[in-house]
């Protein structure tokens, strides 16, 4: 199948970008959309031009550095599912087929497809962690947890941080993101210690890092490549607003 690629192209963050468009690009159905990407750039390291910068990592779905928007979609037309888990038998014979980076104020573009997503970090740096001294693990067994908690909570815990809730909210909202860090841990006797102070400051921090107020459209959690739930949203907001009051006592 022949496909024609409209590829957001950038230098730099101070530097502006536009589509470049590559025509009659020979793709095997069962190539993965990273795959298609490597065939493109081989062609341009053969032409003597630039290749197509983009991130990857575990090419397994896991890890979330594959993060772009595919006509129109992060991640691509797939529900439920990584761009590098995409494969291109998803796509017609002869269609085009637009690839731009995410777009947030917060995730400024370092070149072509790779965005600077290190806000995440720094969210989850600010209260994303339970306080534990070094040493042995405790037994698996030694706090008993309720199933319907651990399952929640693993739920929450699955979030990748790929960013595509951000791409997807018209706000740029990161509150999928930092609503599942704080879910994942407040849920569990682990984390209920420093539950009040780790929303607060993720939230704050959050804020701080320039993302959009949650827009209430769902469609973060339709994007999201884990399907997230909302219901982490309402579950910090309600935990946001109870260590808000109880700070003003």
């Amino acid at each position: 199948m022949k496909l024609t690629l409209k590829v957001w192209r950038q230098k730099n963050v101070n530097t502006k970008g536009s589509l470049e468009t590559y025509n009659n690009v020979d793709v095997d159905p069962d190539m993965s959309f990273l795959e298609m990407i490597d065939v493109v750039n081989e062609q341009l390291i053969a032409e003597k031009k630039e290749p197509i910068a983009f991130e990857h990592d575990c090419r397994e779905g896991i890890c979330g550095a594959c993060s772009m928007v595919i006509n129109g979609r992060p991640h691509g037309p797939q529900q439920g599912t990584t761009t590098c888990q995409l494969h291109m038998r998803h796509f017609k014979d002869g269609e085009t087929v637009v690839i731009e980076p995410f777009r947030s104020a917060s995730f400024p573009i370092i070149k072509d497809l790779v965005v600077d997503r290190s806000a995440f970090d720094r969210i989850i740096q600010s209260g994303g962690y339970v306080s534990v001294k070094t040493g042995q693990a405790q037994d698996a067994n030694s706090i008993p947890i309720e199933k319907g908690l651990a399952d929640t909570a693993f739920e929450a815990a699955s979030c990748i941080g790929c960013g595509a809730c951000v791409a997807a909210c018209p706000n740029a909202s990161a509150m999928l993101f930092t609503s599942a860090k704080v879910s994942h841990l407040a849920l569990l006797p682990q984390g209920e210690v420093e539950a009040e102070s780790r929303v607060m400051k993720m939230v704050d921090k959050m804020d701080e890092e320039g993302f959009g107020m949650c827009s209430n459209t769902g469609a973060c959690e339709v994007e999201c490549p884990k399907e997230i739930s909302i219901e982490n949203i309402a579950r910090m907001n309600r935990a946001y607003l109870k260590a808000s009051l109880g700070s003003e006592k």
